[in-house]
């Protein structure tokens, strides 16, 4: 990873019952930024430089690995479901039993805002981090300033399938070691991205090897994957945000395809969508200007944008 003098190192912070491994960027007076990160990926998913850039258009940046990956807490005393068998009980209209949902994920991400004395944030998801944003917006609605989704939907059933070669490779046999993971990660790389990136490629094999050495937790995937099927389709309940949103999918994304941009834009009252013609299911460094553009004028156009304490931003 990158260094940059913007990044305060590491820190442990217990929430939720859980303990979550967070790092912040930049001055802590000034407004919040909290960034969650999707299936099965490390807070590294948001790179350092990335974060340090966020920080430099004025916010308090924290990323941070959500439960079951990294080096927040696992929870390998829970089976991994079968997603299969989670699809057949929500078909016909069964609850299934999880070890957690993403309502626990984002009450998580809540209890690392209490654990920093942070009352509002505004609220940056990617992909699962997008629909843990949701449910902050849903549930915990005085704690978000603002929310950008990215590469997200609301879990309607009926939006469209994943890409073929998308679900070939999240559905695949975990790696058995750290230079199969390798291969593997660069294979799934090139797949998400739908196109040639050059310069991001070229950095793929040092960043498997990162996300390998620190926390790779393929079980922990499962139940993250099992968190999203039975949470269930949250259309209706986003209805009822008033958070200042702002929607910003990729128009090629072969995981989350871009129909679950426009329903989440749909479905969150005011909510503006952004469109990005050649951006897939990542962050490519070439549009990093582009969306750190978006993220920053959206959060800094959004209502009370200053740093609240903690007992003045409860829900």
């Amino acid at each position: 990873m990158f260094q940059t003098p913007a990044a305060h190192d590491p820190g442990m912070a217990a929430a939720n019952g859980v303990d979550l491994c967070y790092q912040t960027f930049g001055d802590p007076a000034k407004p919040a930024m909290l960034l969650v990160m999707g299936l099965g990926t490390q807070m590294l998913g948001w790179d350092e430089v990335f974060c340090a850039q966020l920080a430099d258009r004025g916010f308090h940046v924290i990323r941070f690995d959500n439960r079951d990956i990294g080096r927040s807490t696992w929870f390998d005393h829970e089976d991994v479901p079968s997603p299969m068998a989670l699809i057949a009980k929500m078909a016909i209209g069964l609850k299934p039993k999880v070890p957690y949902t993403i309502k626990d994920m984002a009450a998580d991400a809540v209890g690392l805002l209490d654990a920093l004395g942070i009352g509002r944030a505004h609220i940056v998801g990617a992909s699962m981090g997008g629909m843990i944003g949701q449910q902050m917006a849903i549930d915990h609605p005085g704690r978000c300033t603002s929310f950008t989704s990215i590469m997200s939907t609301t879990g309607d059933p009926k939006l469209p399938s994943p890409k073929p070669e998308a679900t070939a490779l999240l559905t695949a046999k975990p790696p058995a070691d750290e230079e199969a993971f390798i291969v593997f990660y660069r294979q799934l790389m090139k797949v998400l991205r739908a196109g040639d990136f050059p310069e991001d490629e070229a950095l793929d094999a040092p960043h498997g090897r990162a996300s390998w050495k620190r926390g790779y937790h393929p079980a922990g995937t499962g139940r993250q994957l099992a968190a999203i099927i039975a949470s269930g389709n949250r259309t209706k309940a986003l209805g009822g945000v008033r958070v200042p949103t702002l929607v910003i999918h990729g128009r090629p994304d072969p995981l989350v395809t871009v129909e679950g941009g426009i329903a989440t834009a749909a479905a969150i009252p005011g909510a503006r969508l952004m469109i990005v013609e050649r951006m897939g299911h990542a962050l490519p460094l070439s549009m990093w200007g582009t969306l750190i553009d978006a993220i920053a004028t959206h959060a800094g156009g959004s209502t009370d944008t200053r740093s609240a304490p903690l007992e003045a931003g409860r829900s």
